[in-house]
């Protein structure tokens, strides 16, 4: 009787057909919902924020609750950095190291079938000075590594421009040579600028980690002056200032050091030169020697190179980097090489 009734009524068939099927594709839903649930749950790391004081070695541990996780800096990657990402014990375990940029930063971890999650990190800022030298802390290169980058670059740079023509437009005296080597020894090392610089090659060496010009806490204004931090400094001020005195032996000096001079018959009685150590650009020419003279007369002035040997043989012994010398203030090491 159903049977003849429905068969009267293809509508209701119909209807009574997908009522047949509705629970059991309800129920595959539901499945499927569950499933795409729990392989979405998202990421629990340990901790959920991070906080660090951004002095360039402060570090953090972070874990994430599976041990196929990866994680990006995906805001303020100048602010912190990932140094290793292990997986052990079913769990990422990431090492994070704080930069030297005050300010919030955001890192973001994923892994397969697994929700992302972000962990907002924020960086203090570290006014220290502990040897009381009037230059942060936080501009120290405190890392060996980063020391021997800084003064490779920067003699290296400085030697450069020896060869270099033209000179790059801002070196135009002896200081000037100084504070563009420093600069530039501090900047990230790449083909832009290589070809910036017009140099012919870039050493294989890598430069330095803990940060790179401009990106400090003080911008551009690397050179300490007796007001403030500022983009210049006279030779005299990169003596009293921003270096400290080593020896006036010159056994005791190192490649990147710098010699002050004071002539008291010359207007700007203060003239640096940089002892660059063995020549990288000729190996056989031994330890060198490199400054700008300044103006000479009308002229603009070069850059000289003389070895140790040749300048400790100079026709006007005033110019000789010897204890003897009264005209010679000695050998003077940068501020940001005191690792405290």
């Amino acid at each position: 009787m159903a049977i003849s009734d429905t068969s009267r009524d293809p509508v209701r068939v119909r209807v009574s057909f997908c009522g047949m099927i509705r629970t059991p594709v309800i129920a595959l839903c539901a499945l499927a919902f569950v499933g795409c649930n729990r392989a979405g749950a998202p990421l629990r790391p340990e901790p959920a924020n991070i906080a660090l004081t951004a002095n360039g070695f402060s570090s953090a541990r972070l874990a994430l609750d599976t041990p196929d996780a990866t994680i990006e800096v995906t805001s303020g990657a100048r602010r912190i950095r990932v140094e290793s990402v292990v997986s052990e014990n079913g769990r990422t375990e990431v090492l994070l190291r704080a930069g030297v940029l005050p300010g919030d930063a955001v890192l973001q971890a994923k892994a397969p079938r697994r929700a992302a999650v972000r962990i907002p990190v924020m960086l203090s800022p570290d006014d220290s000075d502990r040897d009381g030298d009037g230059v942060p802390d936080v501009l120290l290169l405190t890392d060996e590594a980063d020391r021997a980058a800084f003064t490779h670059w920067f003699t290296f740079l400085a030697e450069a421009q020896y060869a270099a023509q033209p000179l790059p437009a801002e070196v135009n005296d002896c200081a000037a040579l100084v504070r563009f080597a420093y600069r530039e020894a501090l900047r990230e090392h790449d083909t832009e600028q290589a070809a910036a610089l017009r140099l012919p090659a870039l050493p294989a060496s890598g430069g330095v980690r803990k940060y790179q010009f401009p990106f400090t806490p003080l911008g551009s204004n690397l050179f300490r002056t007796p007001a403030a931090f500022t983009e210049f400094a006279d030779a005299e001020t990169l003596m009293r200032l921003n270096t400290w005195l080593v020896s006036r032996d010159i056994a005791r000096a190192a490649p990147g050091d710098l010699l002050f001079f004071r002539q008291l018959e010359q207007s700007m009685p203060f003239h640096v030169m940089i002892y660059a150590g063995p020549s990288q650009l000729e190996p056989d020419a031994g330890p060198v020697i490199v400054y700008h003279t300044g103006p000479i007369g009308k002229l603009p002035g070069e850059i000289r190179r003389p070895t140790v040997s040749e300048l400790l043989a100079h026709p006007s012994p005033r110019w000789r980097p010897v204890p003897g010398n009264s005209n010679f203030l000695g050998f003077f090491r940068w501020n940001i090489l005191n690792d405290l």
